[in-house]
Formats: structure tokens, C-alpha cells, sequence
């Protein structure tokens, strides 16, 4: 079929690009996000049939898929470096059932213990070989500055994933005390020479909505290739070569479910993403798009509900809505980046149509989308919303009930499960991080605390460490990570905090720059 090329949301891209410059590029120019021009198709004997290799194989078959301008040896390398024994298990991301027929995806067996693992040992491997198959065809000059704005998890597992990668620098950027005790020193002990770590004073779309002005802004572009000889780039979900790697794992998911007995093979299943960018409910519907039998798509939202109030009523408003501190604070985000490209879909690939949409909620803080499109997007989703007491309820019911321990995250998606399933159809929760990067919000759930109960004078004493060791031993668990259990014994490397703007986003760039430089 040849090379399936790429488009972005905004129609800014005169002619289609190859996976590879997409994935260097990050975003389109004018803010778009790029898009295949093909989705594949895939049998359900083709489907079905993942479940006989390993994981590193299913993931080099759905990027074979694609068309990606790679070749077979290079797909092999890369996916057997990605999913090897930096994961805890062979089975990279296991399915566990629990009762009532539903299924946890567990995508925290990676390095970093949240599901951006999966994706993020994927894209620097990704970017290290586009940029020298750009740069061998006389197509790239300058190395690479990836700009990273994290709620939580994208930022570790980025820097992991980036950590000492030849002809790239990474910088991340973080809400200022709006992460977990485990999730700052994760950051701020980051290994490498090519990384750095900023607290942003503001929340999580302070950082996201600064990196996209930086990102946007030629003239800062041009005199970051004149003074360094670099360019910016992403490894946010808005990266294609980010969401790409998604996709795999809710193809597998289902192979896995009809391996292991639990899913009559064809029968549809409803997955049930907790998501506050958008990105990883996303790469279910592109496995769905791809022909898994997936039948509808359950949003899980916190009390930041901005995405379930949308899917309820087609109208996408920020403009009077409060920022929620909640225990699930990776899904604490009210511009939900990835939705542009649902909606491109949706749109049946209509660039005006987002390009105006996307205007009126940079401009008026909100927009509306045509009863067409509302009605098409009601077909694919239903969405729930679970308040900050609920959520740590339900972690403690999952856990007495059926021995289960899961993070605030997970736990809103299997509550919405439950309050959106429909009888006789299986449903498959994503699991996105190990409980025990949350220990605080998980202590407090399994005490019957909530939220804004202080937590014990001699517990909240505690490091993030030795809080979960203690929780460890009241429940018995055995499975605290090793990348998690050590970070109390590591040096904190980046403390600095920077204002949230353009400007200062700017000039924190280039000091950081400035620096390599004067070390090389």
C-alpha cells in the first residue's frame, strides 16, 4: 500500500510528512496535531493472533501497520529495547480479571511504575532513529531540546526514556507542589547528563499551555537554531510517535482477554480510560478504529470533569471553571490537548472546523461542537465523573472486597466501570500507575480518611518511601518497585522554580542550553 504519510488537525501542512518527521517535528506548525493518513485495518484472526508472540512483536506488528518509513530491522530493535527487562514481567502489561467481569489492564510494570512507560521507552528510540534517517537524507541539522509538560508521570518516565540519548537534551516542567512526595523525587533525582527539571508556579495547564506558546513561537525557534544549533520538540501525547505506541496496548489487551478464556473471541468489550489529556482514551478509539472489537469507550473523569461535561453536552467550557486539587492529580488538566484530534475524526478530517474550535477556546475559554459531531461523539462515548471522597472509597471497597490494591487514578476509572457498564458486557480497566506512587491518598483511603483529613502527625512525618513501606506491611503487599523503594538513598539534582509564562519558560531554555554548551 506504501508509506502512510501524515496530516495535522489545522490544515497548516500543505503536503503530508513521514512518520519520521512527525515524530521529530512534534507538532505541526500553527499548533496542529498530525495524524495518519491511513488508520489500518486489522482481521480479527490478525488480532487474535498477537496473543502467540511477545509483547515486543504484537507492538512491531500494529507499527508495521501503519506504514511507518522505518524498516523491519529497525521496528525489531526498537520494540525489543523498549519492552525487555526494563518491565517487571514478561507479559509487559498483564490482565488481571477481577469479579463482576472486569478486567485490569496493568500498564505500570515499566521503569518509571505508570503507563507513560509504555509509550515513552518507545519514542526516544523512535526520535533517535528519525532524526538520523533525517539527517542522512540531508533533511535535519540541528540536534533536539524535547520540551515536557507533566502532571506527574509523563515527566519521569520522559526523562527515563531520554536519560543520556545521544543529540537530545530534555527539559520537563512540573506544577510547583501539585505532584506527589514519590512523583517530585522521582524528577529531581533523574539521572543523565542531558536533563533538566523545572517546578512551574501554577497547575498542570499553566506548564502545558506555556510549553505550546514556546513551541509556537518562530522567532524563539530561530534563535534557538542560531545560537545553539537546536530545535524544540515534544514528548507529550501530542507527539504522534507518543499516542502511536498506545494503540498497541488495548489491541493486545483483547488478544489477551480471548487467550486467556476470558472474552468469547469476536465478543465486544467496553474499555474504561481515567483521563484528563485525552491521549490514552484516544489510542483505545484507534484500536477500535483498527477493528478491535471494543464497543464503546467510558471516559472516567475526576472532579475536573471538563471532558465529561463535554461528552454529556457537546459544549467545551473552561471559561468560569474551577482548577480541583484532587488524589488523582495526573488527571487534574481542564485543556484537554489530545480531544483536537478525536474531533478532527469526528469531523470527518475537517480543518476549518477545528482550527475554529480551537480558536474559540484559546480566545472565549471555551467552544461548541455541531449536533453532528456532538451526536457521533455520544455514539463512540458515555462519560462519569467520581468526587475526591468516592475515589478513595472505592479504593478501599476494591481492596477489602477482593484483595486488590490500586492508585486513586485506577480507581476512578473502575468506579466509573461500574457505574456506566451494561450487563454481559466485559469491561477493561486502564491501570495506570502502581499504588504506591500515591501512598498518601492511598493511606488515607484505606484509614477511611478523607482528602482534607491531616494525616497522623507520625505518618505524615514520613517520606513517600517509608509511608508505602508502611503500607506495605499493613497490607501485606510485597510489590513495591525498586525504582520507587530507593529514592530516598538519591541526591535531589533540580529544585529550581520558574514562573509559568512564555517568557520565563524562554529564558529557562536557554540557561539550560547556555549550560550544556559550556560543559561541552
Amino acid at each position: 500500500m506504501g508509506e502512510n504519510r501524515y496530516v495535522d488537525t489545522r490544515g497548516a501542512v500543505a503536503e503530508a510528512i513521514p512518520f519520521t518527521k512527525a515524530v521529530v517535528d512534534g507538532l505541526a506548525p500553527g499548533g496542529g496535531l498530525f495524524v495518519p493518513e491511513r488508520v489500518p485495518a486489522l482481521s480479527l484472526d490478525e488480532i487474535c493472533g498477537l496473543a502467540e508472540l511477545p509483547y515486543a512483536q504484537r507492538a512491531a506488528r500494529i507499527y508495521r501497520a501503519f506504514d511507518v518509513d522505518l524498516t523491519d530491522e529497525q521496528l525489531a530493535r526498537i520494540t525489543g529495547e523498549a519492552y525487555g527487562d526494563n518491565f517487571d514481567t514478561e507479559a509487559i502489561c498483564p490482565v488481571t480479571s477481577l469479579a463482576d467481569d472486569i478486567h485490569m489492564l496493568e500498564l505500570w510494570h515499566g521503569p518509571t511504575s505508570a503507563f507513560k512507560d509504555m509509550a515513552l521507552q518507545c519514542l526516544p528510540r523512535f526520535f533517535s532513529v528519525s532524526a538520523a534517517e533525517l539527517r542522512a537524507r540531508g533533511q535535519l541539522d540541528d540536534t533536539h531540546m524535547i520540551l515536557v509538560a507533566t502532571s506527574g508521570d509523563t515527566g519521569k518516565a520522559a526523562l527515563e526514556g531520554f536519560c543520556d540519548v545521544e543529540g537530545v537534551s530534555i527539559g520537563v516542567m512540573y506544577p510547583d507542589g501539585g505532584v506527589s512526595d514519590i512523583q517530585f523525587k522521582q524528577m529531581a533525582t533523574q539521572r543523565g547528563g542531558n536533563v533538566t527539571v523545572w517546578g512551574v508556579r501554577g497547575n498542570f495547564d499553566d506548564c502545558q499551555t506555556g510549553a505550546k506558546n514556546v513551541f509556537n513561537d518562530e522567532a524563539f525557534a530561530a534563535d534557538l537554531h542560531e545560537r545553539f544549533h537546536v530545535a524544540l520538540s515534544s514528548a507529550n501525547s501530542i507527539n504522534w510517535g507518543r499516542l502511536m505506541p498506545q494503540i498497541v496496548y488495548y489491541v493486545s489487551a483483547y488478544a489477551q482477554l480471548v487467550a486467556n478464556g476470558a472474552v468469547e473471541r469476536g465478543a465486544e468489550i467496553d474499555v474504561c480510560v481515567p483521563t484528563g489529556n485525552f491521549g490514552n482514551i484516544l489510542a483505545a478509539y484507534y484500536a477500535k478504529r483498527m477493528g478491535a472489537p471494543i464497543r464503546r469507550l467510558l471516559c472516567a473523569s475526576n472532579e475536573n470533569r471538563v471532558l465529561t461535561d463535554f461528552i454529556n453536552t457537546g459544549t467545551y467550557d473552561i471559561s468560569e471553571r474551577k482548577f480541583v486539587k484532587t488524589p488523582s492529580p495526573s488527571m487534574d488538566i481542564l485543556v484537554s490537548s489530545n480531544l483536537e484530534r478525536q474531533l478532527f475524526e469526528l469531523t470527518g478530517r475537517d480543518a476549518d472546523a477545528i482550527k475554529g474550535w480551537m480558536a474559540d477556546l484559546r480566545e472565549q475559554r471555551g467552544f461548541k461542537v455541531d449536533r453532528d459531531t456532538f451526536a457521533k461523539m455520544r455514539e463512540l462515548y458515555a462519560a462519569d465523573s467520581v468526587d475526591n471522597e468516592e475515589c478513595l472509597r472505592t479504593i478501599r471497597e476494591v481492596f477489602e472486597a477482593q484483595g486488590y490494591l490500586m492508585d486513586p487514578h485506577t480507581a476512578v476509572a473502575y468506579k466509573v466501570a461500574g457505574n456506566l457498564r451494561e450487563d454481559g458486557v466485559p469491561v477493561l480497566v486502564a491501570s495506570t500507575a502502581h499504588w504506591a506512587k500515591f501512598g498518601n491518598n492511598v493511606y488515607r483511603a484505606l484509614h477511611g480518611l478523607s482528602l482534607s483529613d491531616e494525616l497522623p502527625d507520625d505518618v505524615a512525618a514520613l517520606t513517600g518511601c517509608a509511608l508505602n513501606r508502611l503500607i506495605a506491611d499493613e497490607t501485606e503487599a510485597t510489590d513495591i518497585p525498586a525504582g520507587l523503594a530507593e529514592l530516598d538513598d538519591l541526591p535531589i539534582r533540580f529544585t529550581e522554580v520558574i514562573d509559568g509564562n512564555a517568557d520565563a519558560i524562554r529564558a529557562a531554555v536557554c540557561a539550560f542550553l547556555d549550560e550544556q554548551a559550556k560543559r561541552s
